[in-house]
C-alpha cells in the first residue's frame, strides 16, 4: 500500500496544461447529462442544443441548467478572445513603433548622404591609370591599384569545332592506328 505522501508528490509531477491558448484548448465539462468534451465553442454549441431540446420537452429546470453552462463557457471564451485581441494590439503597437524608428533612421541616413553629396567639391579630373609612359609601365607616383575593370579586355575565344563522329566498332576491331598494325 502506498503512503499518501508519495501520491501527493506524484500528482505534482504530472504536467498540467498552461493557461496558454484557451480558445483552442480542449475542455471536459461535467454537466447534468454527463461529460461534454471539446473546445469552448464546441461546448457552447452542445449546451445550447441541449438547452433547446430541454425547452422542447418542457423541462424548464434542465433548460436553465444547460443555459447557465453555455453562458459560463461563453464568458470564458469572450475573456480569452479579449486577451488575444489585447496581445495582438500590443504587438501591432510595438511593430508600428519599430517601423517608425526604422523610417526615422532611414530618413536621417538619406539626409546625411544628401548633405555629404552636396558638401563634396566638384570631381577633380584624374589621369587615366591605364595610360602609361614611354617604357610601358605605369607612373610610380599614381599609387593606384590595377582592378579587373582597368585591365585590357581579352579577345573572346572561338568556339571549338564539333568532334567528328567515331566509326562504329561493332565487330570488336580496334579503331586506333597502332592497334590496326
Amino acid at each position: 500500500m502506498r503512503s499518501s505522501k508519495s501520491r501527493s508528490r506524484n500528482k505534482n509531477r504530472t504536467p498540467r496544461p498552461s493557461g496558454g491558448n484557451i480558445i483552442n484548448r480542449v475542455f471536459e465539462s461535467s454537466g447534468p447529462d454527463g461529460k461534454v468534451r471539446g473546445t469552448p465553442q464546441q461546448i457552447i454549441e452542445k449546451y445550447n442544443q441541449l438547452h433547446r431540446d430541454a425547452q422542447l420537452s418542457n423541462d424548464r429546470v434542465n433548460a436553465e441548467n444547460f443555459a447557465q453552462h453555455a453562458e459560463h463557457y461563453t464568458r470564458l471564451l469572450a475573456e480569452a478572445q479579449r486577451e488575444v485581441d489585447q496581445r495582438r494590439d500590443e504587438l501591432e503597437a510595438q511593430n508600428r513603433e519599430r517601423q517608425a524608428e526604422r523610417d526615422k533612421e532611414r530618413n536621417d541616413r538619406m539626409q546625411a548622404q544628401e548633405q555629404a553629396g552636396n558638401d563634396q567639391p566638384a570631381a577633380v579630373e584624374r589621369p587615366d591609370p591605364r595610360e602609361t609612359d614611354d617604357l610601358g609601365a605605369q607612373g610610380p607616383d599614381t599609387g593606384l591599384v590595377e582592378t579587373p575593370e582597368e585591365k585590357p579586355q581579352q579577345r573572346a575565344r572561338k568556339p571549338r569545332a564539333p568532334r567528328k563522329p567515331r566509326p562504329d566498332n561493332r565487330d570488336g576491331a580496334a579503331t586506333t592506328p597502332e592497334a590496326a598494325e
